[in-house]
């Protein structure tokens, strides 16, 4: 479902009025497009399949290198993301960290930042992005275990209440293997070596 900008360019002037504010005023004359515009590109994932990136897999014994079958997790650190806190419509933004257990299908490292880019463009609570990162990758590939850890910055924390600027939040999704510890402990003690 595609953003109703003409909606919210509405919207938004009718805020700023609220606030007591002069909407036709040349520093907020473009303000309720400008809005309108981010609005779309933030909540582009709304009605996204987040699976659909993972539909092509490679085949681990007759792929490109068969002789190379992955006997431990393929991890991806690091992915940049950003998000809207769905309670105050504020953002957060911070670092993914991906890791699974490949079956006989891999998928291209590519595709994982997407999932995670549809996911995150959705009105969302961290909790709530991690674990769906987590069921669609477990949902779609033929892999043994998936672990989600992300770290954020929210600026519902950051700008208003204790107004902490220093504060992150770090949230774990597991599935399979990686729900038990010994297994968790591997993968999350590479997560913050550096050049690992």
């Amino acid at each position: 479902m595609a953003v109703d900008r003409e909606r919210v360019r509405t919207l938004v002037r009718e805020l700023l009025v609220a606030i007591g504010e002069e909407p036709e005023r040349p520093g907020l004359r473009q303000t309720p497009q400008r809005v309108a515009d981010a609005y779309a590109d933030f909540f582009s994932g709304v009605g996204e399949d987040a699976a659909a990136p993972l539909a092509r897999t490679i085949s681990v014994s007759h792929g490109p290198a068969p002789d190379t079958v992955p006997s431990g997790a393929v991890m991806l650190r690091d992915i940049r993301f950003r998000s809207m806190c769905e309670h105050h419509l504020l953002p957060f933004a911070g670092r993914a960290h991906i890791a699974y257990l490949p079956g006989e299908q891999v998928v291209g490292l590519g595709a994982l930042p997407k999932v995670v880019d549809v996911l995150a463009a959705r009105p969302q609570v961290q909790e709530r992005l991690g674990e769906q990162i987590a069921d669609t990758i477990a949902g779609a590939l033929d892999c043994r275990g998936v672990l989600v850890v992300l770290d954020a910055v929210h600026q519902c924390v950051t700008m208003r209440g204790g107004k902490q600027t220093d504060a992150s939040t770090v949230t774990i999704a597991a599935r399979g293997e990686y729900t038990e510890p010994v297994a968790r402990a591997e993968i999350i003690a590479l997560i913050g070596r550096e050049g690992a």
